[in-house]
C-alpha cells in the first residue's frame, strides 16, 4: 500500500499525466478526422435516397455489396476499376525509390546556388493544382496546341495528334505527370535524413580511398534505407488511395475506361445517385488496405527485423 502511494505522489507519475495531457488534442482531432467519419459506414445498408433521413429509409442489409458483383458487365467494370488502380498505384509505389536517388545526387551538387535553384524548381510543382497541370497539359499537348504546332511546322506530323484523349500508354503517361509534381517534394525527407548522417563517418571513408561513389553505396542509401521502408510502408497502407483529382481533370470519354481508378469510380458512382454503393465500394477498399499493410508490416518485419506498427 504505501509503495503504491508513494507512486501517486511521485513526480514521475504526475509527469506522466502531464505528457499525456499534452497528447489529448491530437487524439481528440485523430478521433474527430479518422474514426467518428466511420459512423457514415451505416448508409452502405440502407436504401438511402436523399433528401430523406436514415432513419426513413429501408434497411437492406448487403444488398448493395452484392449489387457490384450481380451481373458480368458490373463485375467486368469493377475488374477493369481494379486493375487501373493497381496499375498507376503499382507504377507509383515500383518507382518510390526515385525521390530518395534524386535526393542523394542533388546532394552532390558541389554549387550551392545551382542545387538550391534544382530543389526549388522541383519543389514548387507540388504547390501547383491539378487543374492548373491540365490546363499547361492542354496548351502544350492540345490539337493546337505548342506540341501539334511545333511538329507539323517541321514536318513530323501532317495531322494533329490528340495526345490528351488517347487512351494508349494512359497509365503511364498519368505516371509521368505525377511524377513531375511530386518528385521534388517527396525528396525533402531524404535530403533532411541526409543531413543527419555522421560526417565523421564519410570523412572516415574517404581517408581509405573510397570514392564519391562507393560512400553513395556504401554509406548514404544504407543510412537512408530505414526513412525508405517507412515511407513505403505508408504507401502501402494508401494503394487504392491513389487520389481522384488527378484522374478527374484527365478523364475524358476516350480515356474514360483505363483512367478511371477506384476513387474516381466512387466519385462517379455518387454523382449519378449511387450514394450506398459509394459507401459500400469504400468500405471494402479500406479492408482492403488495412490488409496490405498488415503484409507488409510483416515483411518488414521478416527482412529488418524491425516492425513499423
Amino acid at each position: 500500500m504505501s509503495s503504491t502511494k508513494h507512486f501517486w505522489e511521485s513526480k514521475k507519475f504526475w509527469y506522466s499525466i502531464y505528457l499525456f495531457a499534452l497528447i489529448v488534442p491530437f487524439l481528440v482531432l485523430v478521433f474527430l478526422f479518422s474514426y467518428y467519419p466511420l459512423y457514415g459506414w451505416r448508409y452502405a445498408f440502407y436504401d438511402y435516397k436523399p433528401p430523406k433521413t436514415l432513419d426513413q429509409c429501408a434497411y437492406v442489409g448487403f444488398k448493395w455489396f452484392k449489387s457490384l458483383v450481380d451481373s458480368p458487365v458490373k463485375i467486368g467494370q469493377i475488374v477493369q476499376v481494379l486493375k487501373n488502380t493497381f496499375a498507376m498505384s503499382g507504377l507509383t509505389l515500383g518507382t518510390s525509390w526515385l525521390p530518395m536517388i534524386f535526393a542523394v545526387f542533388l546532394n552532390e551538387i558541389r554549387g550551392v546556388k545551382f542545387r538550391k535553384f534544382v530543389q526549388t524548381a522541383t519543389t514548387l510543382p507540388n504547390f501547383v493544382s491539378w487543374v492548373m497541370v491540365y490546363s499547361i497539359a492542354f496548351c502544350i499537348f492540345n490539337s493546337t496546341g505548342a506540341a501539334n504546332t511545333f511538329l507539323m511546322k517541321i514536318g513530323v506530323l501532317e495531322e494533329p495528334i490528340l495526345f490528351l484523349q488517347s487512351s494508349e500508354h494512359v497509365w503511364f503517361t498519368q505516371w509521368l505527370w505525377l511524377t513531375w509534381k511530386n518528385l521534388g517534394w517527396a525528396a525533402i525527407m531524404y535530403i533532411a535524413a541526409i543531413s543527419s548522417i555522421d560526417d565523421e563517418m564519410i570523412q572516415a571513408a574517404k581517408v581509405d580511398g573510397a570514392s564519391r561513389m562507393q560512400v553513395i553505396w556504401h554509406i548514404t542509401i544504407p543510412s537512408l534505407l530505414p526513412t525508405y521502408f517507412v515511407l513505403l510502408v505508408i504507401n502501402v497502407a494508401n494503394f487504392l488511395n491513389n487520389g481522384m483529382e488527378q484522374y478527374y481533370v484527365f478523364s475524358n470519354p476516350f480515356n474514360k475506361e483505363f483512367i478511371q481508378v477506384l476513387d474516381l469510380y466512387v466519385f462517379n458512382l455518387m454523382s449519378s445517385g449511387g450514394y450506398p454503393v459509394s459507401v459500400a465500394v469504400s468500405m471494402l477498399k479500406s479492408l482492403v488496405s488495412l490488409v496490405l499493410l498488415i503484409i507488409v508490416n510483416g515483411a518488414s518485419k521478416k527482412i529488418r527485423g524491425e516492425s513499423i506498427l
